[in-house]
């Protein structure tokens, strides 16, 4: 068509297939020009971290709802906006991520915190959160995770999101229909809860526990569930997977000892996660790859192949967080898996810590050479590289 119509609009109406105009200086968004052809829900959610209430929209007004009437301002067609600078859209695309993470655990916090005197607010609040965590995974056809850090010390609910995130990828992969995704959202971030009943001189101890410590931490499945079995208002599949988030398919595991179908897909799948969770922050403290490793070749007979091959698939050969060395000679840690699982998007530096830069490895030529504990970088390229952060996951944008 030879015009548009031109109508401002606020970002709530935004759609894929419009094209729209920035109120903002180019200087001020990752966008190569003001005019933008939004051509996936990632572009939408960087526009809503720009700090405006409303675009000019220049094409795409079939899709507006009918409360909004385009303006009857005619402009002349612009030329197709050429495609956005990716590394902009990364950086925005990981600092998203990682807002989202943030509040996300901000919310869990709140909720947890209310759920003895407000029940019904609690659950309000959490089917709220699950909800937004459903939105995040299915924004995208192919959904990847991207690195966040938590912090130095990770709390229950930050654990329960990233658990969340990571177990709705396996859920997700495996084809698992909206109530199962929701339900593992749902148990997956009140699983740990039961440890707010745990004394922390016993809880944030890492190891030498005296065996009746243990016993003590080990009723913290019980402890949870029975502080929403008590609300009536959580699904049976989340409580299970609350009170059998420590259950193995060998019978090795606890409180009950189930062994394999005897556990529900679902809570299979978050114990699968939360055992893999467990060797990233345990005393051994294991990298994500070296982890993922270890799970698939000493984990035989205590969970599904099927699952664990499913969590080799969604993290990747290299998972967020893993330290690796470059064909070119720089390091580098992961930070966002692609559809080429030998070709994520890294943070790169020099040996010495110097020209730190995002890569995408897809596009480059070089490649990953091997894989590097932490302690074999310069303290520098470890400073760099951030390399002593928590590794904690959530979905990415792109």
């Amino acid at each position: 068509m030879s015009k548009a119509a031109e109508l401002q609009i606020p970002l709530s109406e935004l759609k894929v297939g419009m094209t729209v105009k920035l109120p903002l200086s180019w200087t001020d968004h990752p966008f190569l020009f003001n005019q933008i052809e939004i051509e996936k829900t990632a572009h939408i959610e960087l526009i809503k971290t720009l700090n405006v209430s409303h675009v000019t929209l220049i094409g795409g007004s079939e899709l507006l709802t009918d409360e909004v009437t385009p303006a009857v301002k005619e402009v002349p067609t612009k030329p197709k906006q050429l495609a956005a600078d990716s590394n902009a859209l990364v950086r925005k695309s990981i600092r998203l991520g990682q807002q989202r993470f943030t509040k996300g655990a901000s919310d869990c916090r709140a909720t947890f915190s209310k759920l003895g005197a407000d029940p019904q607010g609690a659950y309000r609040s959490a089917a709220s959160l699950v909800e937004e965590l459903m939105e995040h995974l299915k924004e995208t056809d192919t959904p990847h995770l991207a690195l966040v850090n938590p912090g130095e010390d990770i709390s229950v609910n930050q654990h329960g999101v990233s658990i969340a995130v990571l177990s709705m990828m396996i859920g997700q992969a495996l084809s698992m229909n909206h109530s199962q995704l929701r339900d593992i959202a749902m148990g997956s971030l009140f699983h740990d809860i039961g440890k707010l009943k745990v004394p922390d001189v016993i809880r944030r101890k890492k190891n030498n526990l005296s065996e009746h410590e243990v016993n003590f931490l080990n009723m913290h499945p019980n402890f949870g569930y029975d502080m929403l079995d008590k609300t009536g208002l959580f699904s049976s599949e989340a409580l299970d997977i609350v009170l059998h988030h420590h259950e193995w398919a060998d019978g090795s595991g606890y409180p009950h000892g189930l062994k394999g179908k005897q556990i529900a897909i679902t809570t299979q799948v978050v114990s699968l996660v939360n055992d893999f969770d467990r060797l990233l922050r345990g005393g051994e403290g294991l990298s994500p790859q070296v982890a993922l490793g270890y799970l698939f070749k000493n984990r035989a007979g205590k969970h599904e192949a099927e699952l664990i091959s499913t969590l080799v698939k969604v993290l990747g050969i290299y998972p967020p967080g893993t330290m690796v060395q470059l064909s070119d000679g720089e390091v580098a840690k992961v930070m966002v898996t692609t559809s080429q699982v030998q070709k994520p998007i890294v943070w790169s530096c020099t040996l010495e810590g110097q020209n730190a830069r995002l890569r995408f490895l897809a596009e480059d030529s070089e490649a990953i050479i091997g894989v590097l504990k932490v302690e074999e970088l310069s303290s520098s390229a470890l400073k760099t590289l951030d390399g002593n952060s928590t590794v904690s996951f959530y979905f990415s944008s792109l």
